[in-house]
């Protein structure tokens, strides 16, 4: 079976595992979400049901795949003989779309609504602060053997300090 179905002002013809890629819909990936817009319905060997402008009752339902951007277009304006340009970029968000069944009572399988379920989402950890963070080992190797690995001094000692700063006091008093 195969569904006319129309989003964002354009018409695609769909049937079942059909992957399509429509201007931005809302939902997140995994979700199903349900097009009610059918302009046809039909099937191999019969005649098509034609909508007047809409198929009545007739769905179409699909799991969003990813959200996404198109490629860049690039917009040139140009006025002859003004030395007048400008060039624009603009790139349009869509939606991947994977139909799961066309319907033509509106309603979904059984089959298909267990598939769709959402899933439980794993307990993240949560990142621990800097603090937490700065008291943890890390390890520094070199990248080939016999490499030298410069180490930077994080902490300087109170005594290296007062040699440091007396080293320059005694270099401005000589001058």
């Amino acid at each position: 079976m195969f569904a006319v179905i129309k989003s964002g002002g354009k018409q695609y013809r769909v049937s079942k595992d059909d992957i399509i890629t429509v201007e931005k819909l809302i939902g997140a990936p995994g979700e199903t979400i349900q097009l009610d817009r059918v302009l046809m319905l039909g099937e191999n060997g019969s005649s098509p049901t034609l909508g007047g402008p809409l198929v009545d009752k007739a769905a179409v339902f699909a799991e969003v795949v990813e959200q996404s951007r198109a490629d860049k277009i690039i917009v040139f304006k140009k006025q002859r003989r003004q030395n007048h340009r400008r060039k624009n970029g603009h790139r349009q968000q869509q939606t991947v779309l994977r139909i799961i069944e066309v319907s033509p009572t509106g309603t979904v399988t059984k089959v298909v609504a267990k598939k769709t379920e959402p899933k439980e989402k794993a307990t993240k950890k949560k990142a621990l602060p800097k603090k937490a963070r700065a008291h943890e080992k890390t390890e520094v190797k070199a990248k080939k053997p016999g490499t030298k690995v410069k180490a930077i001094p994080t902490e300087i000692s109170l005594a290296e300090k007062k040699k440091t700063s007396s080293k320059k006091a005694s270099a401005d008093k000589k001058e």
